[in-house]
């Protein structure tokens, strides 16, 4: 099994974000979350929770494997 990559997560998190042009702080806003968790989570320094994951997988229409890096779509 692979290990998980924070990059990948960060990477992806910052693709969507971009997508919606929404900035850190506008995002953090809309999902209850604090900006320095999404910067955190984008540069890799930190994971979300499972809470957070979820948030993030149902405002962005996505799986959390694709976040996680477990699939492409």
């Amino acid at each position: 099994m692979n290990e998980f990559d924070k990059k990948v997560l960060g990477e992806r998190l910052k693709y969507l974000r971009n997508e919606k042009g929404l900035g850190q702080n506008l995002l953090a806003k809309e999902l209850k979350l604090s900006n320095a968790s999404i910067s955190y989570w984008e540069t890799g320094k930190q994971e979300p929770s499972a809470e957070a994951l979820f948030k993030l997988a149902k405002y962005f229409n996505v799986s959390a494997d694709y976040l996680l890096g477990l699939t492409d779509d």
